[in-house]
């Protein structure tokens, strides 16, 4: 009940907002013909069911015409989104010529404020398909010699379903294989859904990974929607070990492993870091998807949380949302006392395949020790 409900107000959205794209459209492009206004509305009509319609196909079915369908829809969701960006701004803009008396072809400034759009739309797929390579220097307390000049590679939110799939897989453990990191670390969100997909197949790159320490991984949302098994078995037989509220000790480094369900619980987040006996005296890094409930990290005795989740917004506006949310710490390496916390903006895309104003990235953390040289 609760998720047809989630859909009725999604769909009521992009009705809405179909509905708002066509009644800009109609009066600044002075579209009377009978003819025209009609393909306009059935287009506008037919744009405005896409998404949910192509989502639902996706949960159920993979194929070659399932996948060009749902990244057509989802591709124009953020087409979409800068076209409404473009009429609220041609209504204001039209509004302060009336207001002064200022004589302007409103026809103009749409065009040319869709142009804009578009030439957006375009490099934001583009740079969604440029990950970045981010080096960050961690320096953690009493950090042991043999972690001393160590790498980690910490990727999230790759999203592997119908839009992103192996060849994105395979460019990306490409990737991480060149950068020859000591240990990979995998924060959630691998899988975007698609149970009808082979999953085996999708993360088999991954597991030509080959790193002195391994890899590991914890869930991220889109592995917990449902059953997390199917996930949970493919991560597995990939030959990477996933870390279930647990913690795994590395030559003295503690690597400590949240599964999203449970972290999101306060109570049952602290609870399971109290009953991991944490040894304070070594340094130790957190593994949870949402840069959430810091105190809870910082009081346990936590060095460092890796984190992703946000995206940093991904899409044009949005980083200014998730730095609210998030307060601050929805990207970057940040200080929460004496908590060091990297958020990642992720490899992937949700959603439309598009990154405005932030990049995709695989980061890479030098490990130094605080205080040393």
């Amino acid at each position: 009940m609760r998720f047809v409900l989630f859909i009725g107000i999604v769909q009521s959205i992009l009705f809405l907002g179909h509905w708002f794209l066509y009644k800009t459209l109609v009066p600044f492009f002075g579209v009377t013909h009978p003819e025209k206004l009609w393909t306009l509305r059935v287009a506008i009509a037919g744009l405005s069911i896409s998404l949910v319609a192509s989502s639902f196909l996706s949960f159920h079915y993979s194929n070659l015409l399932v996948r060009n369908l749902y990244t057509t829809s989802v591709s124009w969701l953020g087409i979409f989104y800068l076209l409404v960006l473009a009429c609220i701004l041609s209504w204001t803009i039209y509004g302060l010529t009336k207001l002064f008396h200022f004589p302007l072809d409103r026809r103009i400034f749409i065009i040319v404020l869709i142009g804009i759009a578009l030439m957006a739309s375009l490099y934001g797929f583009m740079n969604a398909g440029i990950i970045r390579i981010k080096t960050v220097s961690l320096p953690l307390p009493n950090l042991p010699g043999a972690w001393k000049g160590k790498t980690a590679v910490w990727i999230t939110d790759t999203h592997f379903g119908q839009v992103r799939n192996y060849r994105f897989a395979q460019r990306l453990a490409n990737m991480i294989q060149d950068l020859r990191p000591d240990i990979v670390l995998i924060g959630g969100d691998l899988y975007d859904g698609g149970e009808a997909m082979d999953l085996n197949h999708m993360i088999e790159p991954l597991s030509r990974l080959s790193s002195p320490y391994g890899s590991y991984f914890i869930t991220g949302n889109h592995e917990e929607f449902s059953d997390n098994t199917p996930y949970l078995q493919a991560v597995h037989r990939a030959g990477i070990r996933v870390l279930y509220n647990e913690k795994v000790e590395i030559d003295g480094l503690q690597f400590i492993g949240v599964d999203y369900r449970d972290s999101r619980n306060r109570e049952r987040f602290g609870t399971i870091l109290q009953k991991m006996e944490i040894d304070r005296r070594k340094p130790s890094i957190l593994l949870k998807h949402v840069p959430t409930d810091l105190e809870i990290a910082r009081d346990h005795g936590i060095s460092a949380q890796f984190s992703g989740h946000t995206h940093q917004g991904q899409v044009f506006l949005f980083r200014f949302i998730t730095s609210w949310v998030y307060k601050g710490y929805d990207y970057g390496l940040k200080s929460f006392g004496d908590l060091l916390v990297y958020t990642t903006s992720g490899a992937g895309t949700w959603g439309p395949p598009m990154r405005i104003d932030t990049n995709p990235e695989i980061v890479v953390i030098q490990f130094t020790e605080k205080g040393g040289d």
